[in-house]
C-alpha cells in the first residue's frame, strides 16, 4: 500500500483593506479645533462619551491629538459630559 500524502491546498486571501477616510481637518483647512465648538466635537465622541479612535474617525495623528485635548478641555469646563446616562 502506498503512503498517504497530504494534499496542500492554497487558501485564497481576500484583500479586506478598507479605504481610509480623509482627515476632515486636513481637507478643509479653514476648520480650527476649538474646545468651545461643541457641535463639531460631538461628532468625535461616541454615545457612551468616549472619544472615537483615529481608525474610525479618519483623522490624521496631528489632528487627533488636538481633538483629544479639545474634548478633554470641553469636558472639564462642562461643555461636554464625561458620561451619558
Amino acid at each position: 500500500m502506498p503512503p498517504k500524502t497530504k494534499l496542500k491546498t492554497k487558501r485564497v486571501v481576500k484583500d479586506r483593506r478598507v479605504k481610509k477616510k480623509p482627515c476632515t481637518f486636513c481637507t478643509e483647512r479653514t476648520i480650527d479645533i476649538n474646545y468651545k465648538d461643541v457641535m463639531r466635537l460631538r461628532k468625535y465622541v461616541s454615545e457612551r462619551g468616549k472619544i472615537l479612535p483615529r481608525r474610525i474617525s479618519g483623522n490624521c495623528a496631528k489632528h487627533q491629538r488636538l481633538l483629544t485635548v479639545a474634548v478633554k478641555r470641553a469636558r472639564i469646563i462642562a461643555f461636554l459630559p464625561f458620561v451619558t446616562e
